[in-house]
């Protein structure tokens, strides 16, 4: 094709590349005088493939933004169809993966913008991927390819249930060929996003089965375990346009465009009104009317039993204001996506394999301090009530506790409440309002207990209250006979409940 000119017109100067569908020259207009790409159909294309060829031309035609590409004519010579585009002079954005996280926003936002533009028309691309995105020299984006954009009033060339566009870019809907709206090209920007930002696909696999199953049912890995120094507030971002159910994306590209801006000056708080204040409900035919939402909490599952684990998932996800957005089955990894999520709150059972939950909660409250741990375990010993609260747990749940009230508790913790369930309260607080005995223990039984309550060990406890051991070991015995209990730890959760040691102390320890 080199050097013909169609229509009279167009000469074609050089080979640009191929796609799937087509082949794509760098022509001079010689009418207007300017450079031109030709887009020329392939022969012996699919009938439902030409006409998604013309679609572009339909779906372009209507959109005049300097983030997408535009489109001059169409026209055919002999068995030559072919659309007359914008000629761009640039980098595909596959050179910029990965980049910085300045880039990442300065480009998201852009493309963002675009999609907003073009979704304001109700064009839904339905394949956004680095490879149809352009970066000018100049630093401007350009959206370049239209080939699958569905205009609202064009008619569907591809059967319901067809899955179209391009595996490792595909949202949850598409995967599952839905019908899809305008929240489908938010998820595939996402996961350009995430891309750039960590140089890896959030999901990939040889198998196209097995990565369609991976955008439907897997969620991603923090773009922060790959890439610790992103900034958290850009990495929430990233995770909520990931979202697999789209209710709980950005609801509109000007969302995530406000989002991202507010990343650059780095105010992205975990419930933000950029995330928030733009969730709509979509109808049927895909028209939105805003709603207002509660705010989101953060929330990171950890216990060791799966099943449990995600049926809690399910049920919390169930309720529009709470959103998981990680789980764990042990210590290590609990306390690892807590430093690189950074939650709104950790559900966190005790007993788990390697590090259980009560030896990585101090280090949870020591690296993450605005993350609130809310304890959800069976065990209902003194012990490890003590011990947990003690450590720092800003609440102690038991699972066998109701449903109602695990809510309720989430809620409570991230409003800074201390939250005590069913069969917990009672055995720390019951009592303590109506005990006016104090005098019962005198100061050193109170203080001994005080730190039996707090986690140390009777030579601890000697170093730190100047006395020596088998002083410490006679206290002891004399408040377990005051009390009437039967061992060290009941004597000091007794002691809790009765009134002679409080909470504030055990915090001041």
């Amino acid at each position: 094709m080199i050097g013909r000119k169609l229509n009279n017109r167009y000469q074609i100067e050089e080979h640009l590349g191929d796609g799937s569908t087509a082949t794509v020259y760098k022509a001079l207009d010689t009418k207007l005088g300017r450079q031109v790409a030709l887009k020329i159909l392939l022969p012996h294309v699919r009938e439902t493939t030409r006409k998604r060829f013309f679609q572009e031309a339909t779906a372009a035609a209507q959109l005049n933004h300097p983030g997408i590409m535009s489109i001059y004519d169409l026209g055919e010579e002999g068995d030559h169809h072919f659309l007359v585009v914008e000629y761009v002079e640039g980098a595909s954005l596959s050179a910029y993966v990965p980049t910085t996280p300045e880039q990442v926003v300065n480009l998201g936002k852009q493309i963002a913008d675009a999609l907003e533009y073009a979704h304001e028309r109700q064009i839904i691309h339905r394949d956004i991927k680095p490879a149809n995105i352009k970066v000018t020299p100049d630093g401007q984006v350009k959206i370049m390819d239209l080939g699958l954009a569905l205009p609202k009033e064009a008619t569907r060339v591809t059967a319901d249930g067809m899955v179209i566009g391009t595996p490792a870019y595909l949202s949850p809907e598409q995967a599952q060929g839905l019908p899809l709206d305008l929240r489908t090209d938010i998820y595939s920007l996402g996961i350009v996003l995430y891309e750039m930002a960590t140089g890896h696909l959030p999901f990939d696999a040889d198998e196209i089965p097995a990565l369609l199953l991976q955008q439907v049912k897997q969620p991603p890995p923090p773009p922060r375990l790959i890439v610790p120094n992103l900034p958290v507030e850009l990495e929430r971002v990233i995770l909520k346009t990931l979202e697999k159910n789209p209710s709980r994306r950005f609801q509109t590209c000007d969302a995530l465009s406000s989002a991202l801006q507010s990343v650059q000056f780095g105010v992205v708080p975990a419930s933000s009104t950029a995330m928030n204040a733009h969730r709509v409900t979509y109808t049927q035919t895909g028209s939105s009317t805003p709603r207002r939402s509660k705010p989101t909490i953060r929330i990171l599952l950890a216990d060791d039993h799966t099943i449990l684990r995600k049926t809690l998932a399910s049920f919390l996800e169930s309720h529009d204001e709470f959103v998981v957005v990680g789980e764990a089955g042990d210590g290590d990894t609990a306390l690892q996506q807590v430093l690189a999520l950074l939650p709104d709150v950790l559900l966190l059972d005790l007993n788990m394999p390697g590090k259980g939950g009560l030896e990585i909660l101090p280090m949870v409250r020591a690296e993450a301090p605005n993350v609130k741990v809310l304890v959800l375990t069976g065990r209902e010993e003194d012990w490890y009530i003590m011990r947990a609260m003690r450590s720092g747990a800003h609440g102690y749940v038991l699972k066998s506790g109701d449903e109602n009230e695990l809510l309720e508790g989430i809620v409570k913790v991230t409003q800074g409440q201390m939250v005590l369930g069913a069969g917990v309260a009672e055995k720390i607080v019951g009592g303590m309002v109506n005990s006016n005995n104090k005098a019962l223990l005198n100061d050193t039984e109170r203080h001994v207990l005080l730190h039996v309550a707090g986690g140390l060990e009777n030579p601890d406890i000697a170093r730190h209250l100047g006395l020596s051991q088998g002083a410490v070991i006679e206290t002891l015995a004399r408040s377990m006979n005051k009390l009437n209990a039967k061992d060290r730890f009941e004597a000091a959760l007794t002691a809790l409940r009765e009134g002679f040691i409080d909470l504030n102390e055990l915090h001041d320890l």
